[in-house]
């Protein structure tokens, strides 16, 4: 190389570098993600953000924390947010069109049905004051609890209050019992010690199975619903083998004590990435949607619900 070719090729070369320091780095795809402060709606958020997966995949979280799942769907209706996490309660929803499953996160058994002290069955709630968050796995379960002894809402004062109402109106004696979960149960517990568990999801299990999702807005495009799959995928992996550090991470997330996040989890399934694949390939994960819609037509929710195939985007999660 000549010398006067060399310095044109020194110059080309740092103009060529200047160019790229000059040119703005990619705009990362900013998605408003949902969770509920708990470990089941918290945990997989708060590995990917303490393992950077979300920027492995493009993307820049805006997480918004919600009470339950039905208000994040209505917010997916204002169109405030794109993704959210909802618990098997709140499944109606997607099964009546208005949101997408795109990722199952695990098989929920912390919901209970609990009561004050000296009422030690089902039965003894007729008449009573039952407290429950309306749509969501606490009202799921005490339906089916109360349908297992002949019983229905109209056998008791249903009152519909947010989750955080079902704590003080529960440790204050307002209500005679509620539909509520782990780990608001072990707060309840703290404040009304002789409290007592009259059902749980592991009393209908494995003949129903209580999913809990990821949903999105219905016309959120593909591509950004395999990038937020991905992060997942690779949060579920990261939790399934390592669920006391996960348990430790999502308390720094949400500022819950660890020990009560161990509760809840000590009351879920989780499956590996490598099973939630499976179960949304062979059917098995629309199966338990299929139950869940069961259900919501038995109980009046939802007249005519959407087969599972018309919501849940299980080609998404396998490719995802």
């Amino acid at each position: 190389m000549t010398r006067i070719s060399r310095r044109h090729f020194v110059v080309a070369a740092s103009a060529a570098v200047a160019c790229a320091a000059a040119r703005p780095a990619r705009a990362a795809d900013t998605v408003r993600i949902g969770y509920i402060g708990d470990f089941n709606g918290a945990s997989l958020a708060a590995v990917a953000t303490d393992q950077g997966l979300w920027a492995a995949q493009g993307l820049q979280p805006d997480l918004k924390v919600f009470t339950n799942g039905p208000i994040q769907i209505q917010a997916f209706g204002s169109g405030s947010l794109d993704f959210g996490y909802v618990g098997p309660g709140a499944l109606w929803l997607p099964a009546s069109g208005r949101a997408k499953v795109i990722a199952i996160n695990d098989l929920g058994q912390a919901d209970r049905v609990i009561a004050q002290a000296g009422i030690r069955t089902m039965t003894e709630l007729k008449g009573k004051k039952v407290g429950v968050p309306e749509g969501t796995s606490g009202d799921m379960l005490l339906r089916l609890a109360l349908r297992k002894q002949g019983m229905s809402v109209n056998d008791v004062e249903l009152i519909r209050m947010d989750p955080s109402t079902v704590v003080a109106a529960f440790a204050s004696g307002q209500i005679d019992a509620a539909g509520i979960w782990y780990p608001l149960v072990s707060v309840i517990k703290e404040r009304a010690p002789d409290m007592v568990e009259l059902a749980k999801n592991a009393d209908f299990f494995p003949e129903i199975a209580f999913p809990t999702a990821f949903v999105s807005r219905n016309d959120v495009a593909d591509d950004r619903s395999l990038k937020v799959i991905a992060v997942l995928k690779k949060a579920n992996a990261f939790r399934a083998a390592n669920l006391d550090a996960s348990i430790a991470v999502t308390s720094k997330f949400i500022g819950v004590a660890a020990d009560k996040l161990a509760t809840e989890a000590a009351n879920s399934k989780f499956l590996t990435t490598a099973e939630l694949e499976a179960s949304a390939a062979d059917g098995t994960a629309a199966g338990w949607l299929s139950t869940l819609n069961a259900m919501f037509k038995d109980f009046g929710r939802l007249p005519d619900p959407l087969d599972p195939k018309a919501y849940f985007r299980a080609d998404l999660y396998q490719a995802g």
